[in-house]
């Protein structure tokens, strides 16, 4: 083995501190053995020179999530914990806006001819969103849902609570036997009441995921409830569970775009977390759609996630593993097109704490059930879920990323008070 002074690792560690100025916030492992970095703090591992060349051609997040994903890069001890040294040395001392100049290219080139790692692109992973077609078209948006969601109906309910809601939770109780079920089934009992649902009421929810709010709404307050999806094993999910559970008559499900919607009035609508996908050009004609097929004096309740100017599509990774074309904003913005749109804003309830504890539920599930999900998805889609559970959770704890219930009504043209607001 190589000593540490002479290794790769050491070398990497110096060539950092000289054009950044600033000493590495964790450990690294090189792939000749050779170590450098803190001790006692997580460690980047180097498995091949391949890990710097996806870096090289990609600075930045992309290139190291490349690297993460394609397994040429792993990371020791807790990931989280890593990610947050990082974003804090990034804030600290400014490097997210950092520009090289000729003589830091011409060193950087040096470094990386003698180490070995020059070379052509690596080829992205195979999980990588390849997506085609004008942004936001019906056909486009149906292949970015696809991507994401379409990762198979078994993984997911690996994943989520029995309910398979893929949503924030609303954690009400902090006592050790409160569970993620629990969470998430508050949360779907906060929303109908928001809606105040009764008996009879026709409910559409628009981004329908498994059907854990239709179904719910169906069997706990007796109303009739329509889910739409653009996800094909989401909608054949709810369909199955409206057979086992005896729902046929009160419940369905289709395949269907928002800007499709042309039935009329439904007494209550929710969207949850799905208004993020429909694009910023496009989200005007998203809540005019919610708008055209609520009854006057009916309530719409939004749950969305926000996030300021930098980054609204989540960042690179986000944009190119996660959610392609996803587009996020400040909650002063959805309140605007609500307002423009014709709807009067009731109430804004910021949720993001309980996105915390929720993301990091479904993280555990993960790690616990590590070979399953490996056998379900592949070694190269179950580390794209750990990068992106371990990122998501910081991102909230962090207030990078908010969520927000946002309860809404559709004013009438007579006068008067709205059901349970009199």
């Amino acid at each position: 083995m190589r000593s540490r002074r002479a290794g790769v690792a050491c070398r990497i560690e110096r060539v950092t501190t000289e054009l950044l100025g600033v000493a590495l916030p964790v450990g690294l492992t090189a792939w000749d053995g050779s170590t450098a970095g803190p001790p006692g703090t997580p460690r980047v591992v180097l498995r091949r020179r391949r890990a710097l060349r996806h870096i090289l051609w990609s600075p930045g997040v992309l290139g190291m999530a490349r690297a993460f994903v394609s397994g040429d890069l792993e990371v020791q001890g807790d990931l989280t914990e890593g990610l947050r040294r990082c974003w804090a040395l990034a804030r600290q001392q400014r490097l997210r806006g950092l520009r090289f100049g000729p003589r830091q290219w011409r060193r950087l080139a040096g470094v990386a001819a003698s180490l070995g790692v020059l070379g052509p692109r690596p080829e992205p992973p195979k999980s990588e969103a390849r997506l085609s077609g004008a942004l936001h078209s019906r056909s486009r948006d149906r292949s970015a849902i696809a991507h994401h969601y379409d990762a198979g109906n078994r993984f997911y309910e690996l994943l989520l609570d029995p309910r398979m809601a893929y949503s924030c939770g609303y954690w009400t109780s902090e006592a050790a036997g409160y569970t993620l079920a629990d969470a998430q089934e508050d949360k779907l009992e906060l929303i109908c009441r928001k809606l105040n649902l009764a008996e009879g009421d026709r409910l559409l929810d628009v981004g329908c995921g498994w059907g854990s709010l239709i179904l719910y709404a169906a069997q706990r307050y007796d109303v009739h409830a329509t889910g739409v999806t653009l996800s094909q094993q989401q909608a054949d999910h709810v369909r199955r569970r409206i057979e086992q559970l005896g729902l046929r008559a009160r419940v369905e499900v289709r395949l269907q775009d928002y800007r499709e919607l042309d039935d009329r009035p439904y007494d209550a609508i929710a969207s949850i977390e799905m208004g993020e996908h429909v694009g910023k050009r496009n989200y005007p004609t998203y809540v005019a759609s919610l708008h055209r097929v609520l009854r006057p004096h009916g309530r719409l309740l939004l749950q969305q996630m926000s996030r300021g100017a930098t980054a609204p599509g989540g960042g690179a990774f986000i944009e190119s593993y996660i959610a392609p074309d996803m587009n996020m904003v400040p909650v002063g913005r959805t309140l605007d097109h609500l307002e423009y749109a014709g709807f009067e804003t009731r109430e804004v309830r910021a949720m993001r704490e309980h996105y915390v504890p929720t993301v990091r539920s479904w993280a555990q599930t993960l790690e616990k059930s590590w070979d399953e999900v490996v056998g379900l998805v592949g070694a190269e889609q179950a580390r794209v879920w750990r990068l992106y559970l371990a990122g998501g959770a910081l991102a909230f704890e962090e207030n990078r990323m908010g969520v927000n219930q946002i309860l809404s009504v559709r004013p009438g043209d007579d006068v008067g008070c709205v059901r349970g607001f009199e």
